[in-house]
């Protein structure tokens, strides 16, 4: 291993947060959002339309930001093609990933890894850049329309990509420094380079972490007998194993059923899936990714979910009871421990985009970008 020198970083008031701290809505709120509304922006770069739950981001105060990314343009175009090295520093460090499309190829850290549907990453604060995309051809109508799935399979991993992504904040108020900008990457070194900074304000625990969706901890239990979920066939649940690794911030399941007369999702009939995470969450968030949901509120009035719908609720405010068949839902619980956080302020927020590399203290050139060391062990 090759250890570069240490930048000595002294500027005062930025290694943490120094905001509003962050607040939960507590109370018996309930906010949808619907498909049929959505916009489909290219907020941050031109290849990537977003399609923002916002009436549960603003419903729960600004907190907690779920929206779609779906990749539009192909990738070898002058303005489309690989990001930068950068970095995201929402508070806690949070930045949650789900693909449900297409083939993704990141580099973190020094490592690359390829990413298909159903692959989860949290990525805690870790130098990277988007390598890769699969690209359709089809027109934006027809690309937004595409079936997603959290279940690999050659039809889904030949659309474009798409995936859903979640931060504690508003990517606009915190910061997003570039590390290495397009200009100055060394693709013979640069890709191999293991990173370290002290702005990742991460709870303790937090760190990098990736579940692939074949993996034995990715298969999906059944509910047992008497679960209050019901639908035609069997219920199962997916852990994507997130609430130790996010530092106890969020709880994440995939809850889903078959098609009918088929074995869709790859399964473990071992053991039954526990049923304890349906009432974690100070606020509980239900994206439907596929198919249809039934749900009751805590005035026993009945409300639907189809393909696209996002529901976002404070705790104990509305239950999940009934799946339709080949449905596939992502349930996020919203922790206490959120609450410990702080926002960015503006000036350190702008403070640190605008030191951009100077804000690493440490490197290290990998010797190979496949194997070795763990995303962050630099952070240790």
């Amino acid at each position: 291993m090759n250890i570069h020198a240490a930048v000595d970083l002294k500027w005062p008031g930025l290694t943490r947060p120094d905001g509003d701290a962050l607040r939960l809505n507590k109370t018996n709120f309930v906010a949808i959002d619907r498909d049929r509304d959505a916009l489909h922006e290219p907020t941050y770069r031109p290849q990537a339309l977003y399609n923002r739950a916002n009436e549960g981001f603003h419903a729960n105060n600004e907190t907690f930001l779920l929206h779609e990314v779906s990749t539009n343009l192909p990738i070898y175009r002058s303005d489309t093609g690989p990001t930068d090295f950068h970095l995201h520093l929402p508070p806690g460090g949070y930045q949650l990933v789900l693909v449900t499309s297409g083939v993704f190829t990141f580099d973190y850290d020094g490592r690359f890894y390829y990413v298909g549907p159903g692959a989860v990453m949290l990525q805690s604060a870790i130098v990277h850049r988007q390598l890769f995309y699969t690209w359709s051809g089809l027109s934006t109508e027809e690309n937004l329309k595409t079936p997603q799935t959290v279940v690999p399979d050659p039809m889904s991993m030949g659309y474009s990509g798409k995936f859903l992504e979640a931060f504690i904040t508003d990517p606009t108020t915190f910061p997003n420094p570039t590390v290495v900008d397009h200009d100055h990457i060394n693709e013979e070194e640069t890709p191999r380079v293991a990173w370290s900074h002290p702005l990742h304000d991460r709870p303790a625990d937090a760190r990098f972490w990736l579940q692939d969706p074949l993996e034995l901890e990715a298969l999906y239990k059944p509910l047992p007998a008497g679960s209050p979920i019901k639908s035609a066939g069997p219920v199962y649940v997916r852990d994507i194993g997130i609430e130790i690794p996010s530092g106890r911030l969020t709880t994440g399941h995939i809850i889903a059923t078959d098609p009918r007369g088929q074995s869709l999702l790859p399964k473990s009939t071992s053991a039954a899936a526990e049923t304890a995470f349906l009432g974690k969450g100070e606020v509980v968030i239900y994206r439907v990714i596929r198919g249809t949901a039934q749900f009751t509120n805590s005035a026993g009035e009945n409300f639907e979910l189809a393909t696209g719908d996002t529901v976002t609720a404070g705790k104990n405010t509305i239950d999940l009871v009934g799946l339709s068949e080949n449905t596939q839902i992502l349930r996020l619980g919203l922790l206490k421990g959120m609450e410990n956080l702080r926002s960015w302020t503006p000036t350190q927020r702008d403070e640190i985009d605008g030191l951009a590399g100077q804000i690493i203290t440490r490197k290290d050139v990998r010797p190979l970008r496949n194997e070795g060391k763990p995303v962050g062990y630099l952070y240790e």
